[in-house]
């Protein structure tokens, strides 16, 4: 069992080449009881964006508020709040800020996905 806040976890710059301003807190995982999966918080700030890639694992996304975008197999898809995205494996894909306020997203992926 595992009961929290958003408010008490930290927040993570994530260091991938090619992120800007893109920043993530580890929600739930293995360490709160669900082995094999993780759901994530991501923040992108003002021109952010998550590097451009691929990898073997899915993303099953949420979005929480602010509005983004998606590139996903050489399209790009406008998001906002209520958005939901299942990207499969093997799928290029890269998430961005449209404006200038908070894009924030919930991003779940297999264990082996959090990186």
């Amino acid at each position: 069992m595992f009961v929290g806040h958003i408010d008490h976890l930290e927040e993570i710059p994530v260091s991938s080449p090619n992120a800007e301003n893109a920043f993530k807190k580890l929600l739930i995982g293995p360490a709160e009881g669900w082995d094999g999966w993780v759901m994530r918080l991501f923040t992108l700030r003002d021109k952010g964006n998550t590097p451009r890639h691929s990898h073997e694992w899915p993303h099953i996304n949420y979005v929480i508020s602010g509005r983004g975008s998606l590139y996903l197999k050489g399209k790009d898809y406008p998001l906002r709040k209520g958005s939901i995205v299942f990207v499969p494996p093997g799928a290029e894909h890269q998430f961005s800020t449209l404006g200038n306020e908070d894009f924030i997203f919930i991003c779940i992926v297999p264990e082996k996905g959090n990186v």
